[in-house]
């Protein structure tokens, strides 16, 4: 009997049992799911996981990973339950108050990066990328991925990070303290750019943003794990998605320096309604980026 309970209480059969309950729940990326949370209920790595599949799990530990499973059966996010989710290489904090970092939004740093270095390469210059003397700001910072990532590879550069959320504010504060970029982004709480003067800059080099961009009218479409978990502040650009990018891009062209570079990330359906903007001659060498699906997902351009 007492082996029964320990083999019952071993990764393997939690593992299995977890992935079963999930299944049944129709969970996406199940699988993935139920590793994530017992890896992050018994605090070691996938190596040690399928390394040790008949090591015995406490009692305790069974019942917290259950409790987690049930959790996510009901619709929270993983990302929710373990506290974390990886993006640019870095691991990051996210709670209720911050959209979850997605794979996508990685391509607004990459066509960041891609872009200043073309800059260096018109002006003569080895594109060295260290981002000396760079000013950014990155709008609704969220967690603060876009901004710390940017820091991460431009080491030179100084960044400005704006949220109208405090809560989001001091998350994507301790994110910044936990990778030590805390000295070279500053974080303000501002509607867009509203307030961004007051804090002694004017003019910058690189403005990036993923705004909200889902539309009111498409609420019901969403997953629940978004629709029910995820800040509706920072999801919906208003009725249709697209509002948002109209004062966006006016106040991006009042503070961006003569050559400076904005980047944006799209919704799935709101090129259209955005690419126009761009199209003024305030802006020039615009340029859209699709993401692996195919979908239109980073639009850039140069201040004029």
């Amino acid at each position: 009997m007492a082996e029964q309970v320990l083999r019952e209480r071993c990764v393997r059969t939690l593992f299995k049992r977890g992935i079963a309950r999930l299944r049944d729940a129709q969970v996406p990326s199940f699988t993935l799911a139920a590793e994530l949370l017992l890896l992050h209920v018994l605090g070691r790595d996938r190596t040690w996981i399928y390394a040790h599949p008949e090591q015995e799990v406490s009692a305790a530990d069974a019942e917290r990973f259950f409790a987690l499973i049930a959790r996510r059966a009901a619709g929270e996010p993983t990302q929710h339950l373990t506290g974390k989710q990886e993006f640019w290489g870095l691991e990051f904090e996210v709670t209720p108050d911050v959209l979850i970092p997605r794979p996508e939004t990685e391509h607004v740093i990459e066509v960041a990066l891609d872009r200043l270095a073309v800059r260096e390469l018109r002006a003569g210059l080895k594109p060295t990328l260290s981002g000396e003397g760079l000013q950014i700001v990155d709008i609704g910072t969220g967690s603060g991925c876009i901004a710390i990532a940017l820091a991460k590879e431009l080491h030179g550069s100084t960044i400005f990070a704006t949220d109208i959320s405090e809560a989001a504010l001091a998350i994507a504060h301790r994110n910044s303290l936990r990778h030590r970029f805390s000295d070279r982004i500053h974080f303000i709480k501002s509607n867009l750019l509203d307030k961004i003067t007051e804090h002694g800059s004017h003019f910058f080099d690189l403005i990036v943003s993923n705004p909200p961009y889902i539309g009111r009218r498409e609420a019901t479409t969403l997953m629940r794990e978004v629709q029910d978990h995820e800040p509706e502040i920072a999801l919906y650009g208003g009725e249709e998605g697209y509002e948002l990018y109209a004062d966006l891009i006016a106040q991006a062209a009042a503070h961006l320096k003569p050559g400076g570079i904005l980047v944006l990330e799209l919704g799935h359906n709101t090129l259209p309604a955005v690419r126009p903007l761009l199209d003024a001659p305030t802006w020039t060498s615009a340029a859209v980026t699709n993401d692996l699906a195919g979908i239109p997902r980073v639009i850039a351009a140069e201040r004029a």
